[in-house]
């Protein structure tokens, strides 16, 4: 399971940076066209701010499954290893768990009316540049299973030592 979320990491860092540098790659084609020539194609702006926002909701993924977030780290780090710091995790990942499906659900319904608005300058249907935003919110999701597992497998470790000591015994061989 540990190589799927590889792999997927892998994919997403590589979409996130490919699609980084082809958003700088087009400001500076605009940047140059518009002082050399006194003209921008306006496609090229559209198309470098939906890449923008594909960055962000991807990246948000990413770092998502790498619990690296902007966080407060003063009580879940004081009370880590007690009861107290499992019920705050749990809580924590609760509280994640209800935002990312609040995102998922009105990602998908705001994709699903933005079907008959067309960009103006690529001519695409902007259900395409929505539509990152319940596929980033499932890989969030995805995320927080793995780490509901994490979560569950530490309470069974504590309620257990033994059971711990010798999964970790069988993983080893």
């Amino acid at each position: 399971m540990d190589k799927l979320f590889e792999k997927l990491r892998a994919v997403l860092y590589w979409i996130s940076v490919s699609s980084m540098t082809v958003m700088l790659g087009l400001i500076f084609f605009q940047v140059v066209t518009r002082y050399f020539f006194g003209h921008t194609f306006e496609w090229s702006e559209e198309l470098a701010r939906f890449l923008f926002v594909w960055v962000v909701f991807l990246g948000s993924a990413l770092i998502m499954g790498e619990s690296g977030h902007l966080a407060v780290q003063i009580l879940p780090s004081k009370l880590k290893g007690t009861g107290s710091g499992i019920v705050l995790e749990i809580f924590i990942n609760l509280c994640s768990y209800a935002f990312t499906m609040l995102l998922l659900v009105q990602g998908a319904k705001m994709t699903s009316v933005m079907t008959f608005q067309v960009a103006p300058g690529l001519g695409i249907s902007m259900s395409v540049v929505y539509s990152i935003i319940p596929i980033s919110a499932s890989l969030m999701l995805l995320y927080l299973f793995k780490d509901t597992f994490r979560i569950f497998k530490a309470i069974n470790e504590r309620r257990n030592p033994v059971s711990g000591i010798n999964q970790e015994a069988e993983a080893r061989r």
